[in-house]
Order: structure tokens, then sequence, then C-alpha cells
């Protein structure tokens, strides 16, 4: 069940810190958030950041990255609804399908209509992210949803 009382909106330039700062204890990649803060976006609950995700947009295709909930927030439907905002924010901007690699989160993700693909098969425009060539593993999964 999502909580009504979740806010997700598009980072600024106040909120750069705690994105980059959220994504490194959480194992996620966060060394280049200040080469790209327009694609994060920040999810607050009573006023406190409780997590952030974000998007890059490639024309068509799109690269969903880092969604990440405090820990002590987690189970409340807030993952769901950040996903869903960039999901939202992607298709609004021309995205049809979004990619993603992940280590840890195929199950979330595969619960929401992303289906596993070879990360060969991606588009070079994907491939060539600072998040496929240097900062996640090759051992992560790549998943892949086309946007209706």
């Amino acid at each position: 069940m999502t909580d009504s009382s979740i806010t997700v909106r598009r980072a600024d330039g106040e909120d750069i810190a705690r994105v980059e700062a959220l994504l490194e204890a959480n194992d996620l990649p966060y060394r280049d958030v200040r080469t790209k803060p327009e694609c994060f976006f920040v999810a607050s609950s009573d006023a406190e950041v409780i997590g952030v995700g974000g998007v890059e947009i490639y024309g068509s295709n799109g690269l969903l990255r880092s969604v990440v909930i405090e820990e002590s927030s987690r189970g409340r439907g807030y993952g769901t609804a950040v996903r869903e905002t960039l999901e939202e924010h992607a298709r609004t901007n021309g995205v049809t399908t979004l990619y993603l690699l992940t280590t840890t989160a195929s199950a979330f993700f595969r619960r929401s209509e992303y289906e596993r693909v070879d990360r060969e098969n991606v588009p070079s425009s994907i491939q060539r992210t600072t998040e496929f060539t240097d900062l996640c593993p090759t051992s992560a999964t790549c998943l892949k949803k086309e946007l209706r």
C-alpha cells in the first residue's frame, strides 16, 4: 500500500548532496550525480527526504537509475511511488522504453513488468552511459520495460 504522504519532485541544488549520500550509503552509483543533477528526483514524507531516483533520457530510450528508499522507510510503497513518477516523467518526455541495471532489486522491478534483456541488446545510447560503461558491474542484471 502506498502512503499518501509521499511527495516526489525533481531534485534541486540543495538536494544533490543528500542524493549522493543516500546512493553511496546503499552502494549505488553516485560519482556522476553532479554531472547530471537534472536527472534526479527526491521522495519526501513529512518534509524529510526518504528516497531518491533518476532517469536519463536519450530520445525514445531512457535509463532508470538509482531508485532507493531509506531502510527505515521501506515496505510502505515509497519505492513504487518513485518508480511510477520516474516512468511518467520518461513517458511525458517521449521515452517508449526504459532500461536499468540492478544488482539487488531485480524482483522489485520484475513485479512492475520489467523484463530481463541481454546488455548487448540495449541501444547504444544507453550502453554508452557511465552507468553501463563505468559504474555498474558487468554482473548486474539488465532489465527493460516498454512504456504504454
